[in-house]
């Protein structure tokens, strides 16, 4: 909600613009009660500030689509413009958080009016590109719109909004990766709002169609990956099939037929898992194949991801003897898991962690849903990052609930909420990792004031911190409120 003084200020601006827009109005009616509100309103807008008298006269010079401008007589436009601000005033004066917000929403549409009904006039010019009006500022007004939504502020689409203010705001044109904002997108997508979300995909795609983005590895892997959580696998792979690049190519196709298994698209899925091993073995990638495995086990295929599995852990021990650099691919020990392999897993996991802490709890939470909670267990125990072992443990509750093991999932839980107090509500990302388990272990709403809690600590902490926990506090909430992750 806005400060007692920025709602003060308000008041006198919308005032001041409502009175301005008025006069010309009132000279127009002709008989003597409007010639009498026309003096009251030309007395009233002399004690206002310059912004409002400015705005009759750019509006007088324009006409703001008016019948008649060399008679002063308002148009149509102008006068649902006058409407809507002395709706906004309204709003302003009153205690009533419900009758505010439909005095708001009854003064924007009366703004989508002037823009759908007359395009031509100058004001539908001036809203559509966020101009000042006068001192009327259209695009901090339609922030409060958006902003409606914390009068609950518990409400999934207000957690949206206040961690949508935390992003850093998209540079334009846009020629780097985002995926805080893409996750944003799929958020609101997977949260029933497909226009917020489509307004924030737009641009982003249209910057990928116009080649804006040079880096295969960067932009059109984050755009394809955002469009396949949003059911548009058609546009992903249209997008994929013009990257060349293995690793990219090799991640778009997983994460599309991993979103395509999702949804219980098996033909998609399996047609997916096939078109990606075709492309590593033509095209020789070798890192990727821990990624190509994991898409066949996902298609049912699970020989062919066995036979691919061992033969590329063979190939990756072998070369790791000869050369002594780098062992392996982060998705091998992920692939190792859902294969089944929980030593090798564990050994792998132990090579590329430090660089890759998301392989982690991607690799104990598989291996605990194939039963091997004891070992991953204490293998999160030792995990020395505090957000990552809280991440871990997490993913070993859920785990555990879905395996029946209510005791098992009540002892990971004390272990997270002693993370989690020690932190004393200073580490966000933990705190959604909290709220993330509580979903799980109670199957209730008590998450929501966890998940608040870890907002407000994302909203007080430093401008480094803020940068960086949106994409994780957006993962979590989706993983609530639809039970699947966001991708890896």
């Amino acid at each position: 909600m806005a400060s007692a003084l920025s709602r003060v200020l308000a008041v006198l601006r919308t005032a001041a613009v409502a009175a301005a827009l008025s006069l010309p109005a009132a000279f127009a009616a002709g008989p003597a009660p409007a010639q009498d509100a026309a003096v009251q309103a030309a007395q009233d807008m002399a004690g206002q500030p310059d912004g409002a008298k400015q705005t009759v006269l750019a509006l007088d010079q324009d006409g703001g689509g008016a019948d008649n401008p060399a008679a002063g007589t308002p148009g149509p436009a102008n006068r649902l413009f006058v409407q809507a601000l002395q709706l906004i005033r309204q709003a302003d004066n009153t205690y009533d958080v419900a009758e505010e917000g439909r005095l708001l929403k009854e003064a924007d549409k009366l703004f989508n009016d002037i823009v759908t009904k007359y395009p031509d006039s100058p004001l539908a010019v001036q809203l559509v590109t966020n101009q000042f009006v006068g001192d009327f500022d259209f695009y901090e007004f339609r922030s409060r719109i958006r902003a409606l939504v914390c009068n609950d502020q518990l409400n999934s689409l207000c957690f949206l909004h206040r961690i949508g203010e935390m992003l850093p705001p998209v540079e334009t044109p846009i020629n780097a990766a985002r995926w805080d904002w893409l996750s944003l997108a799929v958020a609101y997508q997977q949260l029933g709002d497909t226009g917020r979300a489509k307004e924030i995909m737009a641009p982003f795609v249209s910057a990928v169609r116009r080649g804006g983005v040079a880096d295969s590895s960067g932009q059109d892997l984050f755009v394809a990956r955002a469009l396949s959580l949003m059911g548009q696998s058609p546009l992903a792979l249209d997008i994929t099939r013009q990257i060349n690049d293995c690793s990219t190519r090799i991640y778009n196709l997983a994460d599309i037929a991993k979103a395509a298994a999702w949804r219980g698209d098996s033909g998609l899925t399996n047609a997916l898992a096939d078109e990606a091993k075709s492309y590593a073995s033509s095209h020789n990638c070798a890192w990727e194949l821990g990624l190509v495995a994991q898409t066949l086990l996902r298609a049912g295929k699970e020989a062919q991801a066995r036979t691919l599995f061992l033969n590329t852990v063979e190939t990756q021990f072998s070369k790791f003897k000869e050369t002594r650099g780098d062992c392996c691919p982060p998705e091998l020990a992920v692939a190792a898991a859902d294969i089944g392999e929980p030593k090798l897993a564990l050994g792998l996991l132990s090579t590329v962690q430090d660089e890759n802490p998301w392989t982690i709890p991607a690799v104990l939470g598989r291996l605990a849903k194939r039963g091997e909670a004891g070992m991953a267990v204490a293998y999160a125990d030792q995990v020395a990052d505090i957000d990552t072992r809280g991440e871990a443990y997490a993913e070993l509750i859920e785990a555990a609930m879905k395996r029946g093991e209510p005791a098992v999932a009540n002892d990971l839980m004390n272990r997270l909420n002693k993370l989690t107090d020690e932190a004393a509500g200073r580490r966000p990302g933990l705190l959604a990792q909290r709220a993330k388990a509580e979903k799980a272990f109670y199957n209730d709403d008590r998450w929501r004031r966890t998940f608040q809690l870890a907002i407000n600590a994302a909203e007080k902490a430093s401008n480094f911190v803020r940068r960086d926990i949106g994409a994780p506090l957006l993962a979590a909430l989706v993983r609530i409120e639809t039970g699947l992750p966001m991708l890896d």
